[in-house]
C-alpha cells in the first residue's frame, strides 16, 4: 500500500477541515498525508441539470494537475450550484491511471432540508474518503452494512456506515501493506 496520501482540494475548501481530515487519514492508514495546492476547476465541469460535477472531467484534470509524485491522490470537492451543496471524494493511485472516479455523494445536511452540522458533514466525508481510498488500495464493495466499503445507495446508508473497514476488509487491506 502507498505510504503517502495526497489530498487535492478542488477549488476552495477550508484548511481546518482538510487538516482534520488529514490527521484522521494519517491515523487510519499509518501514512503521511499532505494537502496539495488547490486545483481550480471551472464551472464548465458542472452538469447544470443534475447540479453535479462531471467526475470523468474532474478525474482527468486532477491527473493532469498532479501527473507525477509519490502516493495516492484523494480529490475532495465542494461545489455550490442552484443552492445545492455537493461534496465528493475520488481516490486514485498515481501509479494506476486506470482507476475510475467515484460517483458524487451529496453529503451536506442542508441538501436534505436539515440544519447545517459541521460534525455530521465531516463524518460523512471521512467515511466516503475511507471508502474511496479502499478502492484505490484494491478493495471491492463489502456486504457488511457497517463497513466503509459497503455500497451506499442513499445518505441513510452513508450515515449507517462507519469510517472503518470490517474485519474481512481490514485483513484484505493489511495484506497489501506487507
Amino acid at each position: 500500500m502507498e505510504s503517502k496520501i495526497r489530498i487535492v482540494p478542488i477549488n476552495v475548501i477550508e484548511s481546518a477541515f482538510l487538516d482534520r481530515l488529514g490527521l484522521c487519514l494519517e491515523e487510519r492508514y499509518l501514512a503521511t498525508v499532505r494537502v496539495e495546492r488547490a486545483l481550480a476547476v471551472p464551472r464548465s465541469t458542472l452538469n447544470a441539470t443534475r447540479g453535479q460535477l462531471f467526475l470523468s472531467t474532474l478525474f482527468a484534470r486532477t491527473l493532469r494537475g498532479y501527473p507525477q509524485g509519490e502516493g495516492t491522490l484523494l480529490a475532495i470537492t465542494r461545489s455550490t450550484s442552484t443552492r445545492r451543496r455537493i461534496a465528493s471524494s475520488t481516490a486514485m493511485p498515481t501509479s494506476n491511471r486506470a482507476s475510475r472516479p467515484s460517483r458524487s455523494t451529496r453529503l451536506y445536511p442542508e441538501f436534505y432540508g436539515a440544519e447545517p452540522d459541521a460534525n455530521l458533514l465531516f463524518q460523512r466525508t471521512l467515511t466516503e474518503c475511507v471508502h474511496e481510498l479502499g478502492h484505490a488500495f484494491g478493495l471491492k464493495h463489502c456486504f457488511n452494512p457497517k463497513c466503509s466499503m459497503y455500497y451506499s445507495n442513499s445518505i441513510f446508508e452513508v450515515d449507517s456506515k462507519t469510517p472503518h473497514y470490517c474485519e474481512v476488509c481490514d485483513r484484505r487491506i493489511s495484506r497489501t501493506r506487507q
